[in-house]
């Protein structure tokens, strides 16, 4: 039977900084079930476009992390200045939607006023009330109530008040009010860096570090006997002193034959569409979102505004319910007949796709949730069972907070 000290289960960004953080002279072996290393952190390149899996724009708020990554790549970083939007009646607003609703048709915004004024006064035990809470009626329901049930794929009642932590754009009412006079940028990611080559140049740059002879690929955990310290893949078993999971938190509970109760662990999936096409269209706007229900997909892309090249190309994103028939709800013909109701596409010709379906996407946050979390995360750390990561943690975060917590246990374990 193969050994080794720290035994990593999965390549995707977590695991792989957790890898390159331990340095060269740790003996770790990194099992990945897919062809390559990445996760969703994947970039595809075809008939001239650059695609990712998913639209992955990096925010960091470490200078050192972001300087430690683009030393290591041979692409141009571009520095972006966001401009994202949100469709509606038959108009783009700025985004966030809440702090211009001054760009509403009249009385549209009064109404959307008058409700945030007189807003209910109940608490916010969940993310549905919260909305009603701090926003009114009017904001809540013409666009972050639809939005957010498009891109949870749930009842937003199931889901924690701050399911979505530092991404949602929070203000105050005063800050609602005073935009309509002194226009603001709002949000975590004012600005945003991407390199030319795709987002899976941080994959390799963090790859970099990594023994490309201790990463296996194709290779599948099936099951984690914890007594014995021991995986058992489709190909072997494998002995460790440590085990750094970055699976989906409720795979690894499988593996480790816990028992948990998996209707609590909620999760949507994203059908991702990248579409390229022979010529330009909107310029500019770098993503927009679509709170319509009649409409697919709930957020559009446009990395040709990023790139300022001539041939528009685009990610299209659809929220899906953990157990939803990808093949019956959207197709490429559906997608295109949605994007010319909203005006994306006008007569430009599709001359490349690519589609891939993120299962999981994004996971559901409760309060009941997160207590079943760490009290099982705890329980696996008396077995030198380590779960880190976006899934493994079983949380909303960035890539950023994934390094982060990924070199946190490395200097942790290490010593």
């Amino acid at each position: 039977m193969d050994h080794t000290r720290y035994l990593i289960v999965g390549g995707g960004i977590s695991g792989l900084a957790f890898a390159d953080w331990l340095g060269p002279s740790e003996d770790y072996h990194l099992l990945e079930a897919e062809p390559e290393v990445g996760g969703y952190c994947r970039t595809v390149q075809r008939d001239g476009y650059i695609w990712d899996y998913s639209g992955h724009f990096f925010h960091f708020r470490e200078p050192d992390i972001e300087r430690y990554l683009v030393e290591r790549m041979n692409s141009p970083v571009l520095r972006v200045k966001r401009d994202s939007r949100v469709w509606y009646a038959d108009r783009l607003i700025d985004f966030p939607f809440q702090e211009n609703i001054h760009q509403l048709p009249e009385a549209e915004y009064e109404e959307c006023v008058r409700e945030l004024r007189q807003r209910p006064a109940k608490g916010e035990a969940n993310f549905r009330e919260m909305l009603f809470a701090r926003y009114g009626r009017g904001i809540a329901e013409k666009f972050l109530v639809p939005y957010n049930e498009k891109l949870f794929a749930t009842d937003l009642e199931l889901l924690d008040a701050e399911a979505a932590g530092r991404f949602f754009p929070h203000a105050t009412v005063d800050e609602i009010l005073r935009n309509a006079q002194e226009r603001r940028k709002a949000g975590y990611n004012v600005t945003f860096t991407y390199p030319a080559g795709g987002a899976a140049q941080y994959t390799r740059a963090l790859a970099q570090g990594v023994d490309a002879n201790r990463i296996s690929l194709n290779e599948r955990v099936l099951c984690i006997d914890l007594a014995k310290k021991v995986a058992v893949t489709d190909k072997r078993s494998i002995g460790y002193e440590f085990l750094v999971s970055t699976a989906p938190f409720i795979a690894l509970l499988r593996m480790c034959a816990i028992e948990h109760e998996p209707g609590l662990y909620g999760y949507s999936k994203v059908q991702v569409f990248n579409l390229g096409f022979d010529r330009k269209g909107l310029r500019g706007v770098h993503w927009i979102y679509f709170p319509q229900r009649d409409l697919s997909f709930y957020r559009v892309g446009f990395y040709d505004n990023i790139f300022n090249s001539e041939r528009m190309s685009l990610y299209v994103e659809i929220g899906l319910a953990r157990n939803a028939d990808t093949t019956a709800y959207a197709n490429v013909e559906r997608v295109l007949d949605d994007l010319r109701r909203c005006g994306v596409l006008t007569d430009q010709r599709l001359v490349a796709s690519h589609e891939v379906v993120l299962d999981p996407a994004y996971v559901h946050i409760s309060g009941r949730t997160n207590r079943d979390v760490a009290e099982k995360k705890r329980a696996l750390i008396e077995h030198d069972v380590h779960s880190l990561g976006r899934y493994g943690s079983w949380t909303y975060c960035s890539i950023e907070d994934n390094i982060v917590e990924a070199r946190a246990l490395a200097d942790a374990l290490k010593g």
